[in-house]
């Protein structure tokens, strides 16, 4: 059984660096296959609100063997919910729906949102949430660069991890670099840039070759390599099995700097986190 490295956040609290995301998995869907991936051996489970199966996946770790306490569980704020107060209001009706007998391991403001301009409150209730002890780790997905800067410029306190669109079409080389100038680990959402043609990219293919590999998993090796926490998604039992295998597959600095050069000025997939959502 894989098993994946761990990475230590700026507070001291630690991730296991591959993961398992539930992002368009329906509810009933989720219970069944996060059963399954803490079968295959995954301990990092990262859901959300605005998903829609945050009670699927409590009852998965429920109903799976694997302690609770040995899961990492991430979820997400959703922008509906953002201000002091109905952050804290939403956070605990998020861990009722996840059913969860221990702090929160993980708790991100989904999108800035600039234009509401409530992140920074929101941000503030995060703070409260962690010092209540209600969950483990801070931090945020989706936020530009100035709106990052100024939480913590204005709070004192530095997000754990970012999580943002992140894909050898779009590899975020300048939020990478400003991450890390703050502290803050990078995690990538929709790693294999949803299955379309980076697949099948000539590079990616030739290394699969090398490697014995499927492109897949080099993509997510890729992710390691570069120090990303990466949250795959498949509900097909064997490809939960063999992301998870990706761990095994270690690429040279050559084969990194190959994959770097697919990223494009077009390759952004969602939206822009500089925009606010109608």
């Amino acid at each position: 059984m894989a098993t994946s490295p761990n990475i230590t956040f700026n507070d001291g609290n630690q991730i296991p660096q591959l993961g398992y995301g539930v992002w368009q998995v329906e509810d009933d869907v989720a219970e069944k296959v996060v059963v399954q991936a803490l079968d295959a051996g995954y301990r990092h489970v990262d859901t959300a609100k605005i998903y829609g199966n945050e009670a699927g996946v409590g009852r998965a770790l429920a109903e799976s063997d694997v302690d609770e306490n040995d899961v990492f569980v991430t979820t997400k704020l959703w922008n509906d919910d953002q201000g002091y107060e109905s952050t804290l209001e939403a956070f605990d009706a998020s861990i009722e729906r996840l059913g969860l007998t221990k702090p929160l391991d993980l708790y991100l403001i989904h999108w800035a949102q600039p234009a509401n301009g409530k992140y920074l409150d929101t941000w503030k209730a995060f703070i409260e949430l962690q010092k209540q002890g209600k969950v483990k780790s801070i931090g945020v997905s989706n936020f530009p660069e100035e709106q990052l800067r100024e939480i913590i410029n204005e709070t004192g306190v530095t997000p754990a991890i970012h999580q943002i669109e992140l894909h050898p079409y779009f590899n975020q080389e300048h939020m990478r670099r400003v991450n890390e100038e703050l502290g803050i680990k990078t995690e990538a959402w929709s790693p294999l840039g949803q299955g379309g043609d980076v697949l099948k990219e000539k590079v990616v293919t030739d290394i699969a070759e090398k490697h014995d590999a499927q492109p897949g998993q080099v993509i997510i090796a890729w992710h390691l390599a570069i120090g990303n926490v990466v949250i795959p998604k498949s509900v097909t039992p064997e490809r939960i099995v063999s992301n998870l295998a990706s761990v095994d597959v270690r690429l040279s600095d050559e084969e990194v700097e190959a994959i770097n050069g697919l990223t494009r000025d077009d390759g952004r997939i969602g939206m822009n986190p500089t925009e606010t959502m109608e």
